[in-house]
């Protein structure tokens, strides 16, 4: 146990994931230590709560047992402190505590414990605690990696819960998109991405099938909605029969034809407005939803179409169209009405 306590920088040489033990009594560590060194864990040790500060951000454990009464600094004031650090709030806490009325329980875990053990403690108890926390915390961070990485991607994903369609969580990106279409909409999903979630949760969870994608389009740009995995409550989920309890992740990427727009400006040498229209024209659209999209008159619509087919040489709505399609595929091959 010495060896542990002299030097941080031992620990990465070390096997094992890491605990960090926070007890004021030599006794109640040497039996914790014991059994945590033989079952292969790496084991650190602080006697007060100050230096359980110091160590959990130097160290960066994966799971803290933490005494819940001892002198100066209580383990509830470490754990409050240690959950409002961004770097150390996603470390599990699990509080050892000789105190069983059920205010100081709930004291433990409105301060950000996720378990208790009483104690005398008993080491397996411990034990059998701790890897179900230390599964949970992997899990965790795997979602957490998975989301960072469709970020780096370009890609921006939120976690709807499918009972009360919350937004469990979004990404920057994401909350942007989400209030570009459909207006802000603080935590809750949007109506309509949510009546898709729920009309396909079933067959994806039991035949493990990809639904097909919903998308919401805002002008030139069109946002895809895919659903990527069930984050969590897969038992509460059986339970249920239909998913309805479990948390879903939903990756989104936006498309914008606006590229296109300019390359057909520069290729027909139109005008961006003149762009606009013949754009929404090989969309299928009449002038009067042309006006309504780019907020003008029908009449001006008209005028613009005019000098469009001026230029492009062709007399109809159809050759327009066709011919502005056959050039944006000849530079976007993949591209798709």
């Amino acid at each position: 146990m010495n060896e542990v306590l002299k030097s941080d920088g031992l620990l990465a040489l070390q096997g094992g994931d890491l605990v960090l033990i926070v007890d004021d009594m030599p006794d109640n560590v040497r039996v914790l230590h014991d059994a945590l060194d033989e079952s292969g864990y790496t084991v650190l040790v602080a006697t007060s709560g100050e230096t359980a500060l110091q160590r959990a951000t130097q160290a960066l454990p994966d799971i803290i047992l933490l005494d819940a009464m001892m002198p100066g600094m209580d383990g509830f004031e470490v754990a409050r402190r240690l959950k409002a650090s961004t770097a150390t709030a996603h470390i599990p806490i699990v509080f050892m505590t000789g105190l069983t009325e059920t205010e100081h329980l709930v004291a433990a875990l409105d301060a950000g414990g996720v378990d208790y053990v009483t104690k005398p403690i008993k080491p397996k108890e411990v034990l059998a605690r701790m890897q179900v926390h230390l599964r949970g915390a992997r899990q965790a961070q795997g979602a957490v990696q998975t989301r960072r990485a469709l970020d780096a991607f370009g890609y921006a994903s939120i976690t709807v819960r499918v009972s009360d369609g919350r937004l469990m969580w979004q990404t920057p990106l994401a909350r942007e998109l989400l209030s570009d279409y459909f207006g802000a909409m603080g935590e809750l999903t949007p109506a309509p991405v949510l009546a898709w979630l729920r009309r396909h949760v079933p067959a994806a969870r039991e035949q493990q099938i990809e639904p097909p994608r919903f998308y919401a389009e805002l002008g030139a740009r069109r946002l895809s909605f895919a659903l990527h995995q069930q984050m969590g409550g897969e038992e509460e989920a059986e339970d249920a029969g239909d998913g309805e309890s479990s948390d879903w992740l939903i990756v989104m990427r936006e498309v914008s034809d606006l590229a296109i727009i300019e390359a057909m400006g520069l290729n027909f040498k139109l005008t961006a407005r003149e762009a606009e229209v013949l754009y929404w024209v090989v969309k299928g659209k009449i002038n009067r939803d042309i006006a309504d999209i780019l907020g003008a008159s029908p009449a001006t619509v008209k005028k613009h179409l005019e000098r469009v087919f001026s230029k492009l040489g062709v007399e109809t709505r159809t050759s327009a169209a066709a011919m502005a399609l056959n050039r944006i595929r000849a530079l976007h091959p993949h591209w798709e009405l």
